[in-house]
């Protein structure tokens, strides 16, 4: 039995939102774990040189940016906050900074999705030169990475209580 390449896309589609806003037998998905968090409890520090709540949420809004850009072409430097990958934050939020980092990760989750949607499949799984998976890759990877700073957010709010 062969899958077309529709049910393939819709299966990495439904394999990023069970890791970013669908509800899984794994754990709690991305969204879920920031949705009640405070901006207090977003800048809260585990230890010293430790991320927080709000480096992990905005490290991988950066991340699902990275992936839409490779799939689309968009040029580097594009992303709505200067910097890359882990961003230099203060050490206090205002409750308006912290629900718009919050909107950054959904936003550019929903950009990747259209990004999938729309891309030609051959483009989605073709090799680049070099060590870089084909987009596909990079989709799983990214489906991946929400569930990892995801568990790791759930670490950092039970040490809170602590």
């Amino acid at each position: 039995m062969t899958t077309s390449h529709n049910e393939q896309r819709l299966l990495l589609l439904k394999m990023l939102d069970d890791a970013f806003d669908k509800p899984g037998w794994h754990g709690p998905n991305l969204r879920s774990t920031i949705r009640r968090v405070t901006s207090e409890q977003a800048v809260w520090r585990p230890g010293r040189q430790r991320k927080n709540i709000a480096e992990i949420t905005l490290h991988c809004a950066y991340w699902k940016y990275t992936v839409r850009r490779r799939i689309t072409g968009a040029k580097r430097g594009s992303f709505i906050l200067k910097g890359s990958n882990w961003f230099d934050l203060p050490t206090r939020l205002a409750a308006l900074t912290w629900k718009s980092y919050m909107k950054i990760l959904v936003d550019e989750h929903l950009a990747l999705r259209d990004a999938i949607s729309k891309a030609p499949w051959p483009m989605l799984c073709q090799t680049a030169k070099g060590p870089t998976k084909s987009p596909a890759g990079h989709i799983f990877g990214i489906a991946m990475h929400d569930t990892y700073h995801a568990g790791q957010i759930q670490t950092i709010k039970a040490l809170q209580k602590k």
